[in-house]
This record gives structure tokens, C-alpha cells and sequence, in this order.
């Protein structure tokens, strides 16, 4: 009833989806920030540290995909 059929002609800007390799990323990251947690716990050092250097690696990657996608999203490119 009151729409009256006139669109702006001024188009929306989106904010830019995360991309899903930074997603993956994240999830992995958190993932193993609570094996770290629960490996320490248990008193196993070691494999207390293996996931610890898991989690600076992902926490990186993370970072990485999500300047890249940024940067991607401004330029206007699609492909590669």
C-alpha cells in the first residue's frame, strides 16, 4: 500500500562478506586455542605447545584471508 514503485537509483553498499577460507581459519584457530588449553591442563606439554604454534599459524592465516579479501573487494576484481 505504500510502496509507490520508485526505486533509488543510488544502489546499496553491502559490507563485504568475510571470505571463507578466513572463516575456516578462525574456526581452526579457536579450535585449537582450546586443545592447547585442555592438553595443559592434562599436563601434557608438549603437545600443549604443538597447539599453541597451531593457533599463531591459523591466527595468521586468518589475517592473511581477510586483508586479502578486502583488498580484492575494493579493487572490484572477481577473479584470481
Amino acid at each position: 500500500m505504500g510502496d509507490t514503485g520508485r526505486r533509488s537509483s543510488v544502489p546499496r553498499q553491502e559490507p563485504a562478506a568475510m571470505p571463507r577460507l578466513a572463516l575456516y581459519a578462525l574456526a581452526v584457530c579457536v579450535l585449537a586455542v582450546a586443545a592447547a588449553v585442555v592438553s595443559f591442563v592434562r599436563g601434557s606439554v608438549f603437545i600443549g605447545i604443538v597447539w599453541v604454534l597451531l593457533v599463531g599459524l591459523s591466527s595468521n592465516m586468518t589475517w592473511y584471508y581477510l586483508r586479502r579479501g578486502r583488498t580484492r573487494a575494493s579493487d572490484g576484481s572477481v577473479t584470481g
